[in-house]
């Protein structure tokens, strides 16, 4: 038998864990983000949910460019450090391995075997929301070799966060 749920404690899960890096200025930084997703196939593009008062948020709002980095569980204590400090406190990235996007101007995590670099294409804050939704073009997709088959990501392989 079913029974109701509580509303604004329930969501789809199991949801990815990613982590969004960006830069604006020549300042890097990363949060985690909780909603994140598939928008498009065709062409290629990705939802981002973002809190307006994230201290990443006016970089990602200003500049139109971001990376969604897919950790892997060796990834977890960057992760657990990336959700719980502020950029506006610390340099988030001082510890991180990253190198710069080929195609956006944001860092990407080095050792999150999967990086999609993507550019914003237009976003929406619902008016009773929490966050903006900005939904952006893949512009390129980085993996770990050996997570790749005839350059199809084999996510199985993964040992996901």
């Amino acid at each position: 038998m079913k029974k109701d749920a509580i509303i604004d404690k329930s969501r789809i899960e199991p949801k990815p864990n990613t982590i969004v890096s960006c830069r604006k200025d020549g300042k890097d930084n990363a949060l985690v983000v909780g909603f994140a997703s598939n928008a498009s196939l065709e062409p290629s593009m990705v939802m981002v949910g973002i809190v307006p008062t994230r201290y990443s948020y006016d970089m990602i709002k200003d500049t139109g460019k971001f990376v969604v980095n897919i950790p892997g569980k060796d990834f977890a204590d960057e992760f657990n450090y990336l959700g719980t400090v502020s950029g506006r406190d610390e340099d988030k990235l001082a510890e991180i391995n990253t190198v710069d996007g080929d195609i956006v101007d944001a860092p990407i995590l080095t050792d999150c075997p999967v990086n999609f670099e993507c550019t914003v294409v237009t976003s929406v804050k619902p008016e009773d929301g929490t966050h903006e939704l900005f939904i952006a073009k893949v512009e390129k997709v980085h993996c770990d070799e050996e997570y790749l088959e005839d350059g199809i990501i084999q996510w199985d392989r993964i040992d996901l966060l």
